[in-house]
């Protein structure tokens, strides 16, 4: 049995390509894919080398290369073994945008019926931004600034709103971003890049600041206007992951106000969850579906554009050159 991947050749270029379908193995599963969504920054990063040599992503980034982390998908065998998940199980998990996959039966994890397949192919990004939500340790009436309205902008206005922010101000310059952004919990929304922004966001907050600024733009220059958002004491926190650290350059509020810096990325959550420290991936992935589920928490409204796989180099062609165009893009395997 042959398998549909989609891989970038080099930069810019886009192909498919047919795999053999490995055996399955004891202790693994086959999974059939049904969504996945294109995560959007990192991606693209990926397609157009938009970054320094030397850094993670340069060694990372080897062609020819297998986009996508977001993979939503049914069982439809089990190996020998496996008493966790059975044929017809719908599942998501962590690999690149492929029509079969063959992994470990510890890696999915069961998407609840009341969950979509749209809305759970979401569950990856959802658990980046809930990661940085977390690591904010937010207080209740915090003032939160979120520069940077795409998707995991959109996902983290939406956490912040569930834990009792008081402000939550979105920057961006893209006017469709605020617009779902405001329609999603954001009490507040500035259409200008973040250097003309500051002397808006301190008259909202009373001159003297937020306590918490999230950087999600994954632009360099961004990290040094973000830091003069801040109050005394307060954190900023880096959920956008730019290609060009080098250029990222403190100012002296570091310093003067005491602030600290946080980043923070998927690996950071622990592979197994213990009384000190629960949040592993998949238990981030399960409270997001428990939002979902229960409303409080939208995705399916963010998505702007469906593909098959058969489109993907029209869809990275669209991702590259007016990306402010589109927020969910969900490749759809079900035709396949």
């Amino acid at each position: 049995m042959d398998s549909l991947c989609i891989y970038f050749t080099g930069k810019d270029q886009v192909e498919l390509k047919t795999e053999s379908v490995p055996p399955v193995g004891a202790g693994q599963v086959l999974v059939r894919a049904r969504k996945s969504l294109i995560s959007t920054g990192t991606e693209c990063i990926c397609l157009g080398r938009l970054f320094e040599e030397g850094t993670h992503w340069d060694r990372w980034v080897k062609y020819p290369f297998p986009p996508g982390y977001s993979m939503m998908g049914v069982v439809e065998q089990v190996g020998e073994g496996v008493t966790q998940l059975k044929p017809g199980d719908r599942v998501v998990f962590q690999r690149s945008h492929r029509q079969w996959h063959v992994v470990d039966a510890n890696l999915p994890v069961q998407v609840p019926d009341e969950v979509s397949d749209e809305d759970a192919s979401w569950f990856a990004l959802a658990m980046i931004s809930q990661n940085a939500v977390r690591a904010a340790e937010h207080q209740l009436g915090d003032n939160v600034v979120v520069i940077g309205a795409g998707l995991l902008g959109q996902l983290t206005v939406q956490y912040l709103r569930l834990v009792g922010a008081k402000q939550i101000i979105v920057v961006d310059p893209a006017e469709p971003r605020l617009k779902m952004a405001k329609e999603h919990g954001a009490t507040t929304v500035i259409a200008k890049r973040v250097q003309e922004a500051r002397d808006e966001i301190l008259e909202l907050t009373e001159g003297k600041g937020a306590e918490v600024v999230y950087d999600i733009t994954g632009i360099a220059s961004v990290f040094a206007p973000a830091l003069t958002l801040l109050r005394r004491f307060g954190k900023l926190i880096l959920l956008g992951d730019t290609g060009e650290p080098s250029q990222q350059f403190l100012t002296g509020d570091v310093i003067t106000k005491g602030l600290r810096i946080i980043g923070t990325h998927a690996s950071n959550p622990p592979a197994v969850s213990t009384d000190h420290t629960p949040w592993t991936q998949a238990e981030m992935y399960r409270l997001f579906f428990t939002y979902v589920a229960r409303g409080d928490m939208r995705v399916n409204d963010l998505i702007t554009h469906r593909f098959t796989p058969y489109e993907a180099p029209q869809a990275y062609h669209l991702l590259r050159h007016d990306r402010s165009a589109a927020m969910g893009v969900v490749f759809d395997w079900t035709g396949v």
